[in-house]
C-alpha cells in the first residue's frame, strides 16, 4: 500500500489537533512548524479536512483549527477517505465494480480481500491510538510479525 504526502501530512496534523490541550485551536503555522509540512500545502489539506467534518476552524486572535469530534472518533480510514477517496479502489474504480475475464477472474476478489484487510487495520487505528501512544494490541501484533519491517 502506497501512502501520499498528502494523506501523511494529513495524519500528522490530526495527531498535532488531537494532541492540543482540551481541545484548543492550533495556527496552521504551528503544525506546520511542528511537523515540517509547508504551509500553503498544509491549509488545503485543512480544507480538506474541513470539508469532511473532521476539522474545525475557529477565527480570531485565538483561531486555528481543531478536531470536530473527539480524537477517538476519528479513525486513520476517515482521515485517508477525506484525502484521497475510498479505501482500495483499483484505477480509481470500486474493486466490486472491475469484471475480469479468463485466467484473471478471480482478480476482483483479490482486490477485495486486500481492501477487507486494509480497512481492518485503518478503521480501528484512530487518532487519538496515535496521538497517545495507545496503538490496538492487534495492530502491535501485526508490527511484530515477521517481515512486518522489511520492504518487500
Amino acid at each position: 500500500m502506497r501512502i501520499s504526502a498528502k494523506v501523511d501530512y494529513a495524519m500528522r496534523a490530526m495527531t498535532e489537533l488531537a494532541a492540543a490541550p482540551d481541545g484548543a485551536s492550533v495556527k496552521a503555522e504551528r503544525i506546520a512548524e511542528l511537523q515540517g509540512i509547508p504551509l500553503q500545502f498544509l491549509q488545503n489539506i485543512l480544507q480538506d479536512l474541513r470539508r469532511a467534518g473532521l476539522v474545525e476552524s475557529h477565527r480570531g486572535r485565538d483561531g486555528g483549527s481543531a478536531l470536530a469530534k473527539p480524537a477517538e472518533e476519528i479513525t486513520v480510514a476517515d482521515v485517508i477517505r477525506a484525502i484521497d477517496g475510498p479505501l482500495g479502489a483499483v484505477a480509481g474504480v470500486a474493486p466490486e465494480q472491475v469484471d475480469y475475464r479468463g485466467a484473471a477472474a478471480r482478480l476482483r476478489e483479490t482486490w477485495v480481500a486486500v481492501r477487507a484487510g486494509v480497512r481492518d487495520v485503518l478503521e480501528q487505528i484512530t487518532v487519538a491510538d496515535i496521538a497517545y501512544d495507545q496503538l490496538p494490541e492487534s495492530v502491535d501484533e501485526l508490527l511484530a510479525s515477521p517481515g512486518a519491517w522489511t520492504r518487500r
